[in-house]
Formats: C-alpha cells, sequence, structure tokens
C-alpha cells in the first residue's frame, strides 16, 4: 500500500530505473514517471504469487490475484470513493518490482488508485459484444 510520501519515494524508484533504461528521455519525461502513484492519495498494490499446488493451476493463482484487485475497486466504488485499476510499463519491469521490494517470485497484478474523483469518468471505446461473444 501506498499513500502519503511513500507514493512519492515509490515514483522515484519508477523514474530512476526509467532514466536508466532510456538515457536519451527528457527531464520532463522523467518527472512524469516520478508522479506515476501521485495522482490518488491511496494506491493499492496488488502482488502475485504462485506456488505448485495439485489442484490449483498457476494461472488460476494469477487469476484469483486479478479477482482481489476487481473487488478492492467495486468495493471502493460502492464505498463512493473512485477507484482506478492500472498497470504500466513499471508494473511489469523487473528492476522496479525489485527497487518497491517485491520478491523474486512476486508480480504486480497492478496498482488501484483510490480517492475522490475530480471530475466525471469517461469511459473508452469498447468493442460491440457481438463481435467478442460466441455462443455454443
Amino acid at each position: 500500500m501506498f499513500e502519503g510520501d511513500a507514493r512519492v519515494r515509490a515514483g522515484e524508484v519508477i523514474a530512476k530505473v526509467f532514466a536508466l533504461k532510456n538515457p536519451q528521455a527528457a527531464p520532463a519525461d522523467i518527472e512524469i514517471e516520478k508522479h506515476r502513484l501521485t495522482d490518488a492519495p491511496l494506491v493499492i498494490g496488488v502482488v502475485s504469487f504462485t506456488k505448485p499446488h495439485p489442484k490449483v493451476p498457476p494461472w488460476e493463482q494469477e487469476l484469483s490475484a486479478g479477482a482481489s484487485a476487481m473487488n478492492i475497486v467495486t468495493a471502493a466504488t460502492a464505498l463512493g470513493y473512485g477507484a482506478c485499476w492500472l498497470t504500466g510499463w513499471f508494473a511489469f519491469d523487473r528492476d522496479v518490482l525489485d527497487g518497491l521490494g517485491l520478491k523474486a517470485d512476486e508480480k504486480l497484478a497492478g496498482f488501484i488508485h483510490i480517492g475522490r474523483a475530480s471530475k466525471a469518468s469517461q469511459d473508452r471505446p469498447r468493442p460491440a459484444l457481438t463481435d467478442i461473444v460466441t455462443r455454443f
């Protein structure tokens, strides 16, 4: 969980890795990376890890992290907060994950940003259901 100054410290980790991997990056771009987790007062990092299990395959274990994330978004919304589940390049970058303290066998399912909405949310274009749903 990232709140207060922890959001800033995490952003510094993200910006440092970005700058190392993009030496030609403009200072303004590095500054953007530094503020990735500061738009909301609370950001929850949902961590996923798998372990061998005779009845629960790794894929199902990973899906459970996604289900947990969606339940957090739903609960926050039901309580009247604005909530958004995001990833971004840094959620998949091992150097960032290490810098945030994740163990080698842990992955990030994403970051859930929670706060009060400052404007109405705008939905992005969605495919027509007839284009993506099939019936058996």
